[in-house]
């Protein structure tokens, strides 16, 4: 019997081991579809699985001027997966009942045009109708200029919005802005430290952080986008701008830990976090795939939660299947090379892969 069991472990870890090549292989001939120039900018993928990394890979380089090798802890900006954290911010101080997402954002911010019927829950799910300021012309004259948040939200507050709040969903950026602003309003700090102290310090994100060109970060990537000339380095932008909607900077490790902590309730209560990770309907009573920070869709009938990320010089993709608890991750330092598809393809080789077992 003890020969049985021990012929049925060695058989099982053998497998399980060729299964892993396998999926390996496989995800390497992917990347390696994309990353073709070796002098070229790249990028870091994760696969992980109860929690845990299966797959991790560093392409391309770092920095092209200097030929420096792209490794699997640089630091990349993540452009609009910032919303996650934004989203979960959010709902930290609803725990603490300093905000209420069916209030209207006049009760936080009292001149606010039409503020007495756009929610903060209308903001969430980008259902507020207010004018996306990525859209605006005149976005280019303050570009590269150090707003305040309260300038920020003035800048496009007057612009007349797209529909009535809850009359559709449409992608927004202005919306993430104002409840960035509304966490500084109600917890008295800053959106980056609130975000610091309360989050990437609790779960030991340590090379995390709201967005800089200045400051000397250890590990950086370089952001670069590729013209008819070739690649150059990526547009100067004050992350101002972006704000709460997309400055901030993080590694696969971190955004690993970030996973793990939403999924242990290491932050939120149980029936606090499904809020961000449900679907909601429209004033006609039609359900949209948005929750509170992240897309709600599915891969082959199986539920995942999807964001991705684009600022200059940096795309970003991440897919989470909870049903089987598997993370797929994809941080590009040039816009020359969106992760999207690939993330989702590699999401799908792994449902395939892992989700019988």
């Amino acid at each position: 019997m003890k020969k049985i069991l021990t012929l049925f472990i060695l058989t099982a870890i053998t497998f399980s081991f060729s299964q892993a090549q396998t999926f390996e292989s496989k995800v390497d001939g992917l990347l390696n579809q994309i990353f073709k120039d070796k002098n070229g900018p790249g990028g870091v993928f994760l696969v992980a699985r109860n929690g845990k990394s299966v797959y991790q890979k560093a392409f391309g380089n770092a920095n092209i001027e200097l030929g420096v090798k792209m490794q699997t802890q640089n630091v990349f900006q993540l452009g609009s997966m910032t919303k996650q954290f934004t989203a979960i911010a959010i709902l930290m101080l609803v725990e603490q009942g300093k905000i209420d997402l069916q209030k209207p954002i006049s009760a936080y911010i009292p001149d606010y045009p039409m503020g007495d019927q756009i929610t903060v829950h209308h903001l969430l799910t980008h259902t507020s109708g207010i004018k996306d300021f990525t859209k605006m012309k005149s976005l280019n004259q303050i570009a590269q200029q150090n707003l305040s948040p309260k300038q920020m939200v003035d800048f496009f507050k007057n612009e007349s919005v797209d529909f009535n709040p809850g009359e559709k969903f449409e992608y927004n950026n202005s919306g993430y802005v104002i409840l960035g602003y509304l966490i500084e309003l109600v917890s008295g700090d800053t959106y980056d430290n609130y975000l610091n102290k309360n989050i990437f310090k609790k779960i030991g994100m340590k090379h995390s952080r709201y967005a800089s060109d200045v400051a000397i970060i250890k590990d950086r990537a370089y952001g670069y986008q590729q013209k008819t000339s070739g690649y150059v380095n990526k547009t100067a932008i004050s992350f101002s701008i972006p704000f709460s909607s997309g400055a901030l900077m993080s590694t696969v490790d971190d955004m690993l830990r970030w996973q793990n902590a939403l999924n242990s309730r290491l932050i939120l209560k149980s029936e606090t976090i499904k809020k961000a990770f449900s679907k909601y309907k429209l004033n006609s009573g039609e359900t949209f795939n948005y929750g509170y920070g992240w897309h709600l869709k599915d891969i082959n009938g199986v539920a995942t939660r999807e964001h991705g990320g684009s600022i200059f010089g940096f795309k970003t993709m991440g897919v989470y299947i909870p049903e089987q608890d598997i993370y797929v991750l994809g941080l590009s330092n040039c816009d020359c090379n969106s992760p999207t598809q690939v993330v989702k393809d590699i999401a799908t080789l792994a449902l395939n892969t892992f989700g019988k077992n």
